[in-house]
């Protein structure tokens, strides 16, 4: 507020007037100071005036950004925030971007609106630019990424091993006997299906073997699993197993290969990521590699509350790994 008023040629307290839309300060000049901060990106530390006013801590509110809440995954990721963020002292405040950029950028606005302390956040699969999460660490705000991180801001993040677990399961198809494995993945600018497709890649490499691009789909969905699967498997050279980038895709392989007359394991293999609910209510019962969402979520909180309460430097970013595991069901030999 000093270097608008020093800009504007006005008092800082005509500024903070000005900001608040006091009636006080005249129409004209209170759209002259307002324009100018936008113009300048300039917003009230939120946290810094509750300290002014109330003479306590900040908020013990965090924010916490989901994809989409009906996934396994973060629902269990939730339950590991809740619970450090309870055991210190703090709430959480849970919105749904539903892959959805501009709903992201809203629900960042709206939790700084509504003093929360920091915010952790797992990108939407349509974000590419990241303007609004780096106003935020502009602003103060502590930001902490889990899952799908951000590699546009410099800011903390908690993701799983997922180039290890991806390597793994894939390693594990080829010593049961699988040479010719197909791979379903997220899209290509998302960091996890990068390293999870690096992953499938490198294991295959290993063991002499070679990626072949027809049975690579960028897909990591039930539903478009069940619409491209059968093209594959009608083809005279097809897979033999099926590495696939989550649960849900997985299954929609696994319901395919059955209903066109395919046993599984015996002609086709499968195995997905993440270990949810519904791994165990297929049949068979699906290899999957876990995630361990619960200690993701465990670790994000732990950062979080420790940069809001200054055991953490702000400016000392956090780079947390969580290790997976393969499990090992029925859809593997």
């Amino acid at each position: 507020m000093k270097d608008i008023a020093r800009d504007l040629g006005v008092s800082v307290a005509t500024v903070s007037r000005a900001l608040k839309d006091s009636p006080r300060i005249s129409e004209e000049k209170r759209k002259q100071i307002q324009e100018y901060a936008r113009e300048h990106n300039f917003f009230p530390n939120v946290i810094a005036e509750t300290l002014r006013k109330s003479r306590v801590q900040p908020n013990k509110v965090i924010g916490v950004i989901v994809p989409q809440f009906v996934h396994y995954y973060f629902s269990c990721i939730l339950t590991g925030i809740e619970e450090e963020a309870s055991r210190r002292g703090y709430r959480i405040m849970v919105a749904q971007s539903d892959e959805r950029y501009e709903r992201e950028v809203k629900i960042c606005q709206s939790f700084y609106a509504n003093k929360c302390c920091g915010i952790i956040v797992s990108m939407a699969k349509n974000t590419t630019k990241y303007d609004h999460f780096q106003k935020l660490i502009d602003m103060g705000i502590p930001l902490v990424f889990y899952d799908r991180i951000c590699t546009g801001v410099n800011a903390s993040r908690v993701v799983v091993d997922d180039y290890m677990g991806a390597f793994t399961a894939v390693t594990h198809l080829i010593d049961t006997g699988c040479r010719k494995i197909g791979y379903y993945g997220m899209p290509g600018s998302m960091e996890i299906g990068k390293n999870r497709y690096n992953g499938y890649r490198d294991a295959l490499l290993k063991n002499g073997l070679q990626p072949n691009p027809e049975w690579m789909k960028e897909c990591d969905n039930r539903a478009d699993a069940e619409v491209i699967t059968p093209g594959i498997l009608s083809q005279p050279d097809h897979p033999d197993a099926f590495f696939a980038v989550n649960d849900d895709t997985a299954i929609g392989i696994l319901y395919s290969a059955k209903r066109m007359g395919f046993n599984v394991p015996d002609d086709i293999s499968i195995c997905g990521f993440t270990n949810g609910q519904r791994a165990v209510a297929c049949d068979p019962m699906l290899t999957t590699v876990e995630q361990r969402g619960v200690m993701v979520g465990e670790e994000a909180a732990n950062i979080l509350i420790g940069q809001v309460e200054g055991s953490l430097l702000m400016d000392k970013i956090e780079k947390r790994v969580v290790r997976t595991r393969l499990i090992i069901r029925g859809t593997t030999r």
